[in-house]
Order: C-alpha cells, then sequence, then structure tokens
C-alpha cells in the first residue's frame, strides 16, 4: 500500500532517488539532512518540477495545484509530509 510506504523511514529515502535522479545537484542527496534546504543546495525550480514530476509517477499521486510551489520542495522532509497527507486523504474513504 502506497501510504505504508511513505509512513515508513524508506519515504526519505524514495524522495532522495527522486533527488539524485532529477534534481541535478552537485552533491549526492545522501549527503544533505532531510531537513536541508534543496534550493540552498543547488536545486533549481525547473529541477525541482522534474522531481515532482518523478514521484507522482512512481508514487501514483498527483500533486494539487496549491501544492506546485517552491515551499512543497523546500527540504524532503516537507515534501514526504506532504506526499503522505496526499495518500491519506486518498485512502480516506469518501462520502456517498
Amino acid at each position: 500500500m502506497k501510504t505504508e510506504i511513505m509512513n515508513s523511514e524508506t519515504s526519505i529515502e524514495i524522495i532522495r532517488r527522486a533527488v539524485d535522479a532529477k534534481g541535478n545537484l552537485p552533491a549526492a542527496a545522501a549527503s544533505l539532512s532531510a531537513e536541508a534546504d534543496l534550493y540552498a543546495a543547488g536545486l533549481s525550480p525547473f529541477c525541482a518540477v522534474q522531481v515532482m514530476l518523478w514521484l507522482e509517477a512512481t508514487l501514483d499521486v498527483e500533486f494539487p495545484k496549491p501544492m506546485l510551489e517552491r515551499r512543497s520542495m523546500a527540504t524532503m522532509a516537507t515534501t514526504a509530509a506532504l506526499i503522505g497527507d496526499l495518500l491519506e486523504a486518498e485512502a480516506r474513504p469518501r462520502a456517498a
């Protein structure tokens, strides 16, 4: 289940893979803490979008427009929390 993936410690590892694959940072994502400022580490707005697209495809989620902002990709911890929120909302039963 997707929510189990993002609720575990592996959530940051999934985001690290996305940052390594699409973030074009000068250093490996593993060298950064989960709370490190990704933009200060060299993430460009274009690459942030690429990371988000990679995460959407990998996790089968869609970031709503309000989440498509700089703050959403500020840190790996922030991104993990947002994805966790998306997956939890997706898992909730819908009212009839």
